[in-house]
C-alpha cells in the first residue's frame, strides 16, 4: 500500500504524468484497500479479460481527465483503511473506504466506458461532493440494490454536476437508483432498462432529470412507475424538471412528469447527446458492458 511495485496497477495510477494503462494478460485483480487514482490516467482493458473483484474498489478523489475502459467490477468490500500512498509523493493514514466499485469524489471530466458492474458491498458508481462533467456509457448493471448515487448530501449542495448516462443496460437483480440523483444535471439518453423491482430514476433536493429515447420494460410483479421522488411533498417535487422524452414504456411502465416542458431553453449551454428513436436501444445496447474483444492493431 505504501510502496507499490512498477508495473502493478496501483503504481501506474499514482504516477504523476499522464499514462494509459494496458493489461498484458487475462487477470483477476483483488485489491486490498481502494485503488486512489491521480489525475490523467487511463485504464484499458481491451484485449484481455480484466476482472476487479473481491476486494475494494476505485477512488477518484480531487482529480480530472479519468478514462475506465473495459473493465469487470463486481463483489467489491470495504478496505479497512491504514497507511496507503494516495500520490507519487504522498502517504497517509486513510479510513475505511465504502465498499463502492467506483466511488468518484470531487472530480471532474471522467468517463466509464464499456465496463460491467455488480454486487458490491455499498454503491455500484457514486458521483458526490460536487463532482461534475461525467459519462458513464455502454456499460452493464446486474444484481444489486442500491446501484447508482450521484449527489450524497441533502444539506452540501451538488448543484454544478452534470453527468451523462448514455447507451448502458440496467439488466437483471436490480433494485432502486438507476440512477438516483440530489441536486444536479443528468441526462438519461438510449439506455436499456430490462428490470427494476422498486424503481428507476429517483431524486431529491430539486434535480433535474431528462430522459431522453429509453426503453423501460417493466417487471412483472415489480413497480410500474419508472420514477421515485424521495420523501418529498407533491407541492415541492412538481417543481422539479423531470422530463421523459421519446421514451418507449413497455409492459405498463410510466414516467411521472413534472416541471418545466420547455426545459431546454434554459439550458442552452449544456452539451446534450442527441438521443436516437427509443426502437433502437436493443441494438444500441447490444454490446454494452465488458469483454469487448479487441485485438491490437485491429478495429475495435
Amino acid at each position: 500500500m505504501v510502496n507499490p511495485t512498477p508495473g502493478t496497477l496501483r503504481h501506474a495510477v499514482l504516477l504523476p504524468e499522464p499514462v494509459w494503462i494496458i493489461f498484458n494478460s487475462h487477470m483477476h485483480i483483488k485489491l486490498m484497500e481502494e485503488l486512489i487514482f491521480a489525475s490523467d490516467k487511463t485504464i484499458d482493458g481491451r484485449g484481455q479479460e480484466v476482472h476487479i473483484t473481491g476486494g475494494a474498489g476505485f477512488m477518484l478523489q480531487f482529480i480530472h481527465n479519468v478514462i475506465i475502459l473495459d473493465i469487470h467490477m463486481y463483489d467489491i468490500v470495504p478496505g479497512k483503511g491504514g497507511n496507503i500512498r494516495s500520490a507519487a509523493d504522498h502517504v497517509g493514514i486513510r479510513g475505511a473506504s465504502d465498499g463502492d466499485a467506483i466511488s468518484i469524489f470531487g472530480s471532474t471530466d471522467i468517463w466509464v466506458d464499456h465496463c460491467s458492474f455488480a454486487g458490491t458491498f455499498d454503491g455500484l458508481i457514486d458521483i458526490v461532493a460536487r463532482s461534475t462533467n461525467i459519462t458513464i456509457s455502454n456499460c452493464h448493471f446486474v444484481r444489486h440494490d442500491k446501484a447508482l448515487l450521484f449527489g450524497a448530501s441533502d444539506v452540501q449542495p451538488d448543484d454544478n454536476m452534470f453527468v451523462t448516462l448514455a447507451y448502458n443496460h440496467f439488466g437483471k437483480g436490480l433494485t432502486q437508483r438507476l440512477p438516483a440523483v440530489r441536486w444536479g444535471f443528468v441526462h438519461v439518453v438510449n439506455n436499456d432498462y430490462t428490470q427494476w423491482k422498486s424503481y428507476a430514476i429517483g431524486g431529491a433536493k430539486g434535480a433535474t432529470i431528462i430522459s431522453q429515447g429509453n426503453r423501460f420494460v417493466a417487471e412483472d410483479g415489480a413497480a410500474k412507475e419508472i420514477t421515485y421522488r424521495k420523501q418529498a411533498p407533491e407541492e415541492e417535487w412538481s417543481k422539479w424538471t423531470w422530463r421523459s422524452e421519446g421514451d418507449l414504456m413497455q409492459n405498463g411502465a410510466f414516467f411521472v412528469n413534472s416541471g418545466d416542458p420547455n426545459w431546454a431553453a434554459s439550458y442552452k449551454g449544456y452539451p446534450l447527446l442527441p438521443a436516437e428513436p427509443a426502437e433502437n436501444v436493443a441494438l444500441l445496447t447490444k454490446v454494452a458492458g465488458a469483454a469487448l474483444g479487441c485485438k491490437v492493431g485491429q478495429p475495435c
